[in-house]
């Protein structure tokens, strides 16, 4: 599984915006590794911050 694939399903399990921080705990990832992910993913259009601090999966 990728590494945004693993994002994605993090997002799916909690059903609501999380940090940064959350993702990488409950993935097992390294941090540089989730942000550069989440930075590609916020480009791509797949994630958004619904509010400072939180992502978000698009629906």
């Amino acid at each position: 599984m990728s590494i945004k694939e693993s994002i994605i399903n993090v997002f799916k399990d909690a059903g609501q915006p999380l940090r940064t921080g959350e993702v990488v705990k409950q993935t097992g990832l390294e941090k540089k590794d989730v942000e550069k992910a989440i930075k590609e993913m916020k480009d791509e259009g797949t994630i958004y911050s619904p509010k400072r601090c939180y992502l978000d999966l698009k629906q």
